[in-house]
């Protein structure tokens, strides 16, 4: 195995790992060194399908994803051999390799982690094999003292990988020296030894005011301070986890607002990152039917619990404000779970979702089925009336990530009520043409998609990953990243 290893450490969830790990995989990768991201195992409802050694396809985290554009490399399911996708509060379902182990998901954590271990590691191994360096994220802090004998995910991969570590913390939070001494004084001795430096994340202000804390900081562990990043507004790279920012929005006079309504179980909001590119145009995450007042468009976003996500849209009182937008013309997308919300009703003999009457906004019914549907899409639009009619005739590329077949409800289309079918099995609208369900995450990051709806440019990836890069490089002491990649 010759690929070194790097690995990025947190003080928390949110402390910036993932981020930096982007910007290391773009800043080795542009030294002409063959580099791939790793995360042994990550909890996230954003997922996007990748390559798989078969020959077929399966899904992994969307910050893998990213980091493995960044790294100038095709993602594939080894860069995260676990994903956990939350469905309740103590429930998860368990992909290995991306394809789902349903015996996995339903067995206890602790038992789980014994048997992911060894599938993470061969998978850490191949990658090692094949690349120059390895980026390595870790998952939320490497301190939790409760976990530190079945913490594969920071603590065995360190030890397996003798990974060259720095640690994260985000100063915004406030207290962050003293959650970077903290995790170093609950390390385990052989991983402590592995720092080589500690990293101060979205920094607002003069740095020189932080002297002496970072000085006095390594004279106590030993581990120097090797960058103090300021804090990057507007940078493209969407959030791994939960919603963003809800004032939100993108220079110059306020012309669409779109609302998206945020349930518990939402899943792959990383999807609408380019809306926050959009000049004029305000993103509000919707929770409540105030939030959707003077919306131009209501997006039902994808979900990991569709039928329970839609129980609590209904207990919001978010359905009336969701057929009241529609009845007047206002524009409604569903996309995935969103999609078979519209329709009439979920329909759930195999025990997957659940069962449930649907908002009856598309004259739809989805059966859930125990095989879930992963894979990429190109699909060509229908004309379609209304709205929507600038996606018409499009072209369009995206990705399908769900449990669930939908098609015409049987019996109002035996009274000639149907949806308009813009692309078979992915994409429908009602006849007026402003309520549209697609199963094909990622048409709101499609160029095309975004010039014919907003004349709006997207942001190519690599200007995204080369900013982040540059940003990480500037604010880091001299030979920091050199030093971090020497034995």
């Amino acid at each position: 195995m010759k690929a070194r290893c790097v690995m990025v450490l947190g003080t928390s969830s949110g402390a910036g790992k993932s981020w930096l790990v982007t910007a290391l995989c773009r800043l080795y990768a542009r030294r002409g060194l063959r580099v791939a991201p790793f995360k042994a195992q990550n909890m996230s409802n954003n997922a996007r399908v990748v390559a798989h050694p078969d020959g077929g396809e399966g899904e992994i985290g969307s910050a893998q994803y990213f980091q493995a554009l960044a790294a100038g490399v095709e993602p594939d399911v080894r860069m995260n051999p676990v994903l956990l996708k939350p469905e309740a509060d103590t429930r998860s379902q368990v992909v290995c390799l991306g394809r789902v182990d349903a015996a996995l998901s339903a067995q206890p954590w602790r038992q789980r982690s014994a048997r992911l271990w060894p599938l993470a590691a061969q998978a850490l191994d191949a990658l090692r094999a094949e690349h120059d360096v390895i980026v390595i994220e870790g998952a939320g802090s490497p301190a939790e003292i409760n976990l530190h004998d079945s913490d594969y995910v920071n603590l065995g991969t360190a030890r397996h990988s003798a990974a060259r570590c720095w640690l994260v913390a985000d100063i915004d939070r406030g207290g962050a020296l003293a959650h970077l001494y903290g995790t170093w004084a609950l390390l385990p001795e052989d991983v402590r030894g592995q720092l080589r430096g500690f990293v101060l994340n979205k920094f607002r202000g003069d740095a020189a005011l932080l002297s002496p804390g970072p000085e006095r900081l390594h004279a106590l562990t030993g581990v120097p301070t090797v960058g103090t990043l300021p804090l990057l507004r507007g940078h493209g790279l969407p959030e791994e986890d939960g919603v963003f920012d809800d004032r939100t929005h993108a220079a110059g006079a306020v012309h669409t607002t779109v609302a998206v309504v945020a349930y518990p179980r939402i899943s792959n909001l990383d999807e609408f990152q380019p809306l926050c590119n959009v000049a004029g145009l305000r993103l509000v995450w919707a929770r409540t039917p105030a939030q959707c007042v003077g919306a131009d468009w209501i997006i039902l976003p994808g979900s990991k619990a569709t039928a329970a996500d839609l129980a609590w849209l209904r207990a919001q009182g978010l359905d009336a404000a969701i057929a009241a937008h529609a009845a007047h013309g206002g524009r409604v997308l569903g996309i995935c779970g969103g999609l078979q919300m519209l329709g009439e009703a979920l329909v759930d003999p195999h025990g997957v979702d659940g069962n449930a009457a649907g908002l009856g906004l598309l004259p739809l019914v989805t059966c859930f089925e125990p095989r879930k549907t992963v894979r990429r899409r190109r699909v060509t639009l229908a004309p379609c009336p209304g709205p929507w009619a600038a996606l018409g005739g499009l072209t369009v590329q995206g990705y399908e990530i769900h449990h669930g077949h939908t098609v015409q409800h049987p019996a109002l289309a035996a009274r000639g009520e149907l949806a308009r079918e813009l692309s078979p099995g992915v994409a429908w609208a009602n006849p007026a043409g402003n309520v549209l369900g697609v199963y094909l995450h990622g048409l709101l990051e499609d160029p095309g998609a975004l010039r014919a709806l907003f004349g709006a440019r997207a942001r190519p990836w690599d200007e995204v990953f080369d900013t982040l890069a540059n940003h990480v490089q500037a604010h880091l002491t001299p030979g920091a990243l050199d030093a971090l990649l020497n034995p």
